[in-house]
């Protein structure tokens, strides 16, 4: 892996780093925003000890442990990858409540676009100041972006220390196997606010 100096990060911050997307995939996972070590390389959770890509294996989204700079492989599984906020930052707690509130009304018109099956936003406290859910926890949630199911993860940041690898595992295995089950169900229909709006029925 290429070392970066302290003032290559900092070079980074106003570099923007590219979704992996396409439509109608089956998992979308959503960052919080990228750390300077994902805007230097262009690839997300890049940082070493962030834990997203073991755990990904780990829970069996993916057959084997892929690399940060494979992470266009993802698209092949029906997964993809983008952020509440697209600005780079060194630490998360940079970001003002505004950009979180704004990052999720962009975030919800995305969803609105690409139509996955499932928006998993990693990190629970992102998610509540994205959407203005103060109450959300880890798990599915009520809310729906269209025919597009929301689940809130774990934030796979080495520094999260109230989950460990394996029971982080464990709750994107739960998504997995949600994501897997085609079985149809009521849901509340939201436009792309975000605001729920009327019962329809989609696949899980």
């Amino acid at each position: 892996m290429t070392r970066f100096t302290p003032a290559d990060l900092e070079a980074a911050r106003d570099r923007l780093v590219p979704d992996v997307v396409t439509d109608g995939l089956r998992v979308l996972f959503c960052g919080i925003n990228p750390g300077l070590m994902t805007a230097a390389t262009g690839h997300h959770f890049a940082r070493p000890g962030n834990r997203f890509w073991p755990v990904l294996h780990r829970s069996g989204f993916t057959p084997r442990r892929l690399e940060p700079s494979e992470q266009a492989e993802l698209l092949s599984y029906g997964l993809g990858i983008t952020n509440v906020v697209a600005r780079p930052t060194a630490r998360a707690d940079e970001l003002t409540a505004e950009e979180y509130r704004e990052g999720g009304r962009l975030l919800a018109l995305k969803v609105a676009r690409l139509r996955p099956r499932w928006l998993a936003v990693v990190g629970v406290t992102a998610y509540r100041a994205a959407f203005g859910d103060r109450k959300a926890q880890v798990g599915p949630q009520e809310r729906t972006i269209g025919a597009t199911r929301v689940w809130v993860l774990p934030n796979p940041s080495g520094l999260n220390a109230h989950w460990t690898a394996e029971t982080m595992a464990e709750e994107f295995a739960r998504l997995r196997v949600a994501a897997e089950t085609a079985q149809e169900r009521p849901v509340r229909r939201a436009g792309p606010d975000g605001r729920a709006g009327k019962t329809g029925r989609t696949g899980g």
